[in-house]
């Protein structure tokens, strides 16, 4: 069986997406922390969750080649 690229090149912008959102996240840090302690909670766990919305496409392209699932 021949080895992807599509799998290291996936990798490589997993890691990028995450040190992208890292310094976004980080930029706002200081309007965030500002704000009351619960909102804080609220704001860093949606942040949180929100950044792993495009890895099921980028995974599914990784595996199969196709960003979209077949038709059914």
């Amino acid at each position: 069986m021949k080895a992807s690229w599509r799998k290291p090149a996936g990798a490589i912008t997993i890691l990028l997406l995450i040190l992208v959102w890292v310094v976004l996240v980080a930029s706002f840090s200081s309007q965030i922390g500002a704000l009351p302690i619960l909102i804080q909670m609220v704001i860093y766990v949606v942040l949180g969750i929100v950044w792993i919305t495009p890895l099921k496409p980028l995974l599914r392209w990784m595996e199969t080649g196709n960003w979209r699932l077949p038709p059914s």
